[in-house]
């Protein structure tokens, strides 16, 4: 959606024109938006889409829950922070579900309660925002998307990385342009730091995430779904727990998830992909390179521990037309919302199709696909085998249900 210079939110940020009556404002005036969004979860990604909401202008923060008092009141004292007026507390699950008051729910809980909340969720007339990944066992992601399917009301899962300016930039190169021509090939790489810590410690154990293939590069399977244009069939992987968390425990439980491993995805259309995970780095590195019959694309965004992003995305066209390089970037206060910009417009594309009815976004099932590829390279460093994606679903199972 384009937006004028005058209407830009960087004039309704800080302080410096509080002393202006509301009758004296225009480039500062924020617009009072019609929704309601209650949100379920309030740790890292919980506050992270409060932020974007906040900052995009899309929603009014209604009302808060989690089980945790002290992440419900550390969403409180932020919201209090960015003078948000204070959203309502739920004292259940159901309760928050229920209020008739709001129009969308943001789920961002744990992996392992996704099904779960959905299973409440879904008895509402209201619109859901569910955090990837949809589940974390095959038959999960299955009944989510059979609820989601239901519905009668628009179900997105945030697969954030669509949005991410590097990205967005690459798509548009690949599918607007047609820069390259025809995608042959297409591989992905993120090296970054460790799992930081969450409540309860869920992400350091496979049971909780799925395996970090699906809990982690979920969406970036997404993304090399999209540009591959074909579906996965056939996935290979080599992976293993190198360095971190060898000595954590927690509950008498020892951390079991993998820092690194390497994926093959076979397409139907002919098209390879691979992708490179590495978490024991002290910084953040992702790249996509995406090769065609013309030509070549390369996107990356890194930066070392504290450092600035740099982003970059070079196009070699040979013969075929000017090659260039691009650097796309966010302004600073989006980038800073949260993965780089990204759900800041995941938030805007979500309030756009509530707006208007038509939901434009991933579909159920771009975001079984991208889980599926993810269950599919943990079962196959388990088995030490190729795996066929079709051997992981019901027989009954029409996939094209769900598009």
């Amino acid at each position: 959606m384009k937006q004028s210079v005058e209407k830009s939110r960087v004039f309704q940020r800080g302080r410096a024109f509080a002393y202006l009556e509301d009758q004296d404002r225009y480039l500062t005036q924020r617009t009072t938006p019609t929704l309601n969004y209650g949100f379920i979860g309030c740790g890292m990604m919980g506050l992270e889409h409060m932020r974007n909401v906040h900052l995009a202008g899309s929603a009014n923060i209604y009302g808060v829950y989690d089980p945790s008092p002290t992440s419900t009141h550390h969403a409180l004292e932020m919201l209090k922070r960015l003078r948000v007026p204070v959203p309502k507390s739920y004292a259940s699950l159901a309760a928050a579900c229920a209020d008739p008051d709001t129009d969308a729910l943001i789920i961002a809980t744990p992996n392992f309660t996704h099904l779960e909340v959905m299973r409440v969720a879904a008895t509402h007339n209201k619109a859901i925002f569910l955090e990837k990944p949809i589940a974390t066992t095959i038959n999960d992601a299955i009944e989510v998307c059979h609820l989601a399917q239901s519905h009668n009301n628009i179900v997105r899962v945030g697969l954030q990385y669509r949005y991410k300016a590097i990205y967005a930039e690459a798509l548009a190169e690949v599918f607007e342009r047609q820069a390259i021509g025809q995608v042959c090939s297409v591989n992905m790489l993120e090296h970054r730091f460790p799992f930081l810590d969450k409540v309860g410690q869920w992400n350091k154990f496979n049971e909780n995430t799925g395996g970090t293939l699906v809990e982690k590069c979920c969406h970036y399977f997404d993304l090399m779904n999209l540009f591959a244009g074909g579906k996965p069939e056939l996935v290979y992987a080599t992976g293993s727990q190198a360095t971190n968390f060898k000595e954590f425990q927690y509950g008498n439980e020892s951390a079991d998830g993998l820092d690194q491993a390497q994926v093959i995805v076979n397409y139907g259309n002919g098209v390879i992909g691979g992708f490179s995970l590495c978490m024991f780095v002290p910084g953040s590195h992702e790249e996509l390179i995406v090769c065609g019959e013309a030509g070549r694309i390369k996107a990356s965004e890194q930066s070392e521990l504290g450092d600035k992003n740099e982003n970059q995305i070079d196009v070699w066209v040979g013969e075929s037309g000017p090659s260039r390089t691009i650097r796309p970037k966010y302004p600073s206060y989006i980038e800073s919302a949260g993965h780089h910009g990204s759900t800041f417009f995941e938030h805007l594309a979500f309030a756009e199709d509530l707006a208007s009815g038509i939901y434009q976004g991933p579909t159920l099932e771009d975001a079984l696909q991208s889980a599926l590829v993810g269950f599919a390279a943990q079962r196959s460093i388990e088995e030490r085998a190729a795996i066929e994606i079709a051997d992981l679903l019901p027989a009954q199972l029409d996939m094209a249900t769900f598009s």
